[in-house]
């Protein structure tokens, strides 16, 4: 059944990655919606995943003509849902009316399939490393997480973790403080001053120094963060965006753009990505409670709390419902 939360059903919802969608249907369950995602000479397109004639999965079907054909008894539906070929009916019967699959839209951007189940197609956020031919991105994921996407969101937005849980890697013991910064809105941007971030290696060089991260919010489920080397007057953007598989199971995706050379090859920069996550996802799947509390007196915050904070108010103000209390 599907989740109801119309302001999360009225934005755009990440599927899949580009590359997980080639010459035959798959099946994503977003939302706790089962779909069948396919491509055809048109572009992409998301139907759910149900045969209206013997409820059989079209996912598992094969795309011809440009139409997704069923694999049970080989209707035909085009990309708008509907049917066009019935094998069964003698020639010259018309096809019933209710002969539809139920269509969803569906673009693909930024090397990722988005879902917008309303239908009103709002303009979907802007990542601009991925306009600029200076930054190689790389994409990141799929990661599935027993966890609901507000709280990994949050942790992806949570400056004072990094010393502690990426210890080693993205901080150290000896530089745990944060200095206060603010959040800035302009318009409908959303994001934080630069912050000052202590860490024992950011270039590969060995040499531990300061960098300066920049958060910011660009929808319920996609945030992003950039990392500034001043030294070196380099920029790495990571943009993370989380599928809700359903109630209790999310699943993460991300874009890695660069706009130095990392003399990492992408495999290494997506084992390493891989690496740090596998560090926050015990965190994240054990936090209490699951749903993300939108009231700021249930859980202690501080000054350098603010970017959570600024991403609880905006859950709020939106009117989010799921993974929030």
């Amino acid at each position: 059944m599907m989740i109801e939360d119309h302001v999360l059903l009225e934005d755009w919802l990440v599927a899949c990655r580009s590359e997980d969608v080639k010459d035959k249907p798959i099946q994503v369950k977003l939302m706790g919606e089962r779909l069948a995602i396919f491509r055809n000479s048109k572009g992409v397109h998301a139907f759910r995943d149900l045969c209206i004639h013997r409820g059989a999965a079209l996912s598992l079907g094969e795309v011809k003509n440009d139409c997704l054909v069923c694999p049970y008894h080989a209707w035909e539906y085009d990309d708008e849902g509907k049917c066009v070929h019935i094998p069964q009916l003698p020639e010259g019967r018309a096809i019933p009316k209710k002969a539809k699959a139920s269509s969803y839209s569906c673009v693909e951007k930024y090397g990722l399939i988005w879902v917008n189940f309303a239908g009103n197609e709002p303009a979907i956020f802007d990542y601009k490393p991925m306009a600029n031919a200076e930054y190689r991105n790389v994409i990141w994921g799929p990661q599935e997480v027993f966890a609901k996407p507000p709280r990994i969101i949050e942790n992806f937005l949570d400056v004072g973790h990094l010393a502690v849980v990426h210890e080693g890697y993205l901080g150290t013991e000896s530089h745990r403080e944060v200095m206060d910064y603010k959040v800035n809105k302009e318009g409908k941007r959303i994001f934080s001053d630069e912050i000052a971030i202590f860490q024992p290696d950011p270039d590969g060089s060995g040499i531990p120094k300061y960098v300066y991260y920049t958060y910011e919010i660009h929808s319920p489920f996609t945030v992003s963060f950039t990392k500034r080397d001043k030294e070196n007057d380099t920029l790495m953007t990571i943009l993370l965006t989380v599928r809700p598989i359903d109630d209790e199971r999310s699943v993460a995706y991300g874009i890695l753009s660069f706009n130095y050379e990392t003399g990492l090859t992408d495999e290494a920069i997506i084992a390493f990505q891989d690496e740090i996550f596998a560090q926050d996802k015990p965190i994240v799947e054990n936090q209490k409670p699951e749903e993300l509390p939108l009231d700021l007196q249930v859980e202690l915050s501080l000054v350098c709390d603010r970017m959570s904070i600024a991403y609880r108010q905006y859950l709020k103000e939106l009117g989010v419902k799921m993974g929030t209390a």
